[in-house]
Parts: structure tokens; C-alpha cells; sequence
């Protein structure tokens, strides 16, 4: 019973700091020592030291000898080159799901996140804001019907929510956001094909433009 209790612990260990570096609770360039972890999530060091082992290989922290790790700092070339596909791949989502069509209750499915969006900025929680537009997203490329597409998205969005988590504060109120993801639902509604790959083209080129210009203006790729 000894190695799939080590697995399952390195499992939890590796979930609950992945989570915690991707909310930014586990900032850039931050630094632990194994030990400190350790506590932190009341575990002994061994399926740590695994998990960070795994997280190394993803690309999300830099494990040094003696030293425990530091969280990699967000990447603005590779933010650029992320937003470039997921703005292709997004686009041709959108177009999918008005070509094939929504059921009335899947198109209130995506209402529902645009205005879950317009009543979390009308309160001032960003946060709140980032969540119901991530949904939006989601279930916009759920709808797609396209299990390949499905997949080569969620590869890229971990990494983009992070970025998007310590730009969050910093960007200007997203207000035009909504707007895009209402005239998304509007071409949707319509079985507007073409409307619908444009306009989320354009929000998700804009966006990426944004993101990689705060993170340079704010040096948060040196951190």
C-alpha cells in the first residue's frame, strides 16, 4: 500500500502547487525550499521534491539542488506565440458553433457566463470577472464539437491563465471584453458563421496584445 499512498500524495502535491502557481499565490520568481513546502501543504518532502520534478518539466518552476525552487517568471515571447494560436484555434471554435448550431439551452449557457461577466465588473470583482470569462471560453470550445480542438486549447490555457491572473489589476476595465463575447453569442444566435469567427478573432488578438504589452511595460517577464 506504500507506492499508491506516494502517488496519491504526489498527485495532491503536484495539484495543489500547480493551482496555487497558477492563481499567483505562488508569485514569479518566488523562491521555496523544499522544507518550507513540505509544511505548507502538511506532507513529508519526498512526493514534494516528485511534484516539483513534474512541475520542471511543464515549464513552471526551476528546481536547484539545495536550494528547494523558484517559480518561473511568466514569459512575454511565449504569452505572444500562445495568444497566436489560441486566437486561430478560438476563432475557428466560434465558427463551428455557429455553423452547427446551439440548442436554446446551450446558448443561455453562454449568456449566462456574459452576464455573470457584466454583473462581477458592475461589482468590482475582477477576479469573479476572470472566472466567468474563462467559462465563456470554455464552453465556447466545448460547443465546438471538435475533441482535437478541445485538447490543443487546454494545453496552452494554464499557462495563459496565469499571465492573465498577474495582469489582471493592471489592464484597463474590460468592458469592450463583454461587448465581444455578447456580439459573439448575437452571430451565434444568427447561425452567423463568419460574424462569429471575426469577432472572437479580433477580441482574442486584442487581448494577447494587451497581456504581452503589461508584462513588458511592468518588467513582469524579469521577475
Amino acid at each position: 500500500m506504500e507506492a499508491p499512498l506516494r502517488q496519491s500524495q504526489t498527485h495532491r502535491a503536484y495539484e495543489e502547487l500547480r493551482r496555487r502557481i497558477l492563481d499567483v499565490e505562488l508569485p514569479p520568481g518566488a523562491q521555496y525550499l523544499e522544507q518550507e513546502l513540505a509544511e505548507m501543504l502538511s506532507m513529508s518532502r519526498t512526493p514534494v521534491r516528485e511534484a516539483l520534478i513534474r512541475l520542471a518539466d511543464e515549464g513552471m518552476v526551476e528546481v536547484r539542488p539545495r536550494r528547494g525552487m523558484r517559480v518561473l517568471p511568466v514569459s512575454g515571447d511565449d504569452m505572444r506565440e500562445i495568444y497566436e494560436i489560441l486566437t486561430c484555434l478560438e476563432a475557428t471554435a466560434a465558427e463551428r458553433v455557429a455553423m452547427r448550431g446551439v440548442t436554446p439551452e446551450e446558448l443561455n449557457a453562454l449568456g449566462d457566463a456574459v452576464h455573470e461577466m457584466e454583473a462581477a465588473l458592475e461589482a468590482d470583482d475582477l477576479r469573479r470577472w476572470a472566472r466567468s470569462d474563462e467559462r465563456f471560453h470554455f464552453l465556447l470550445v466545448e460547443l465546438s464539437g471538435n475533441a482535437r480542438l478541445r485538447s490543443l486549447v487546454g494545453t496552452f490555457w494554464d499557462q495563459a491563465h496565469r499571465a492573465r491572473i498577474v495582469t489582471l489589476t493592471l489592464r484597463p476595465k474590460p468592458v469592450t471584453s463583454n461587448r465581444d463575447h455578447a456580439a459573439v453569442v448575437d452571430a451565434i444566435a444568427r447561425g452567423d458563421a463568419e460574424t462569429a469567427r471575426r469577432i472572437h478573432h479580433e477580441h482574442r488578438a486584442k487581448a494577447g496584445e494587451l497581456l504581452v504589452g503589461l508584462l513588458s511595460k511592468h518588467h513582469l517577464t524579469q521577475v
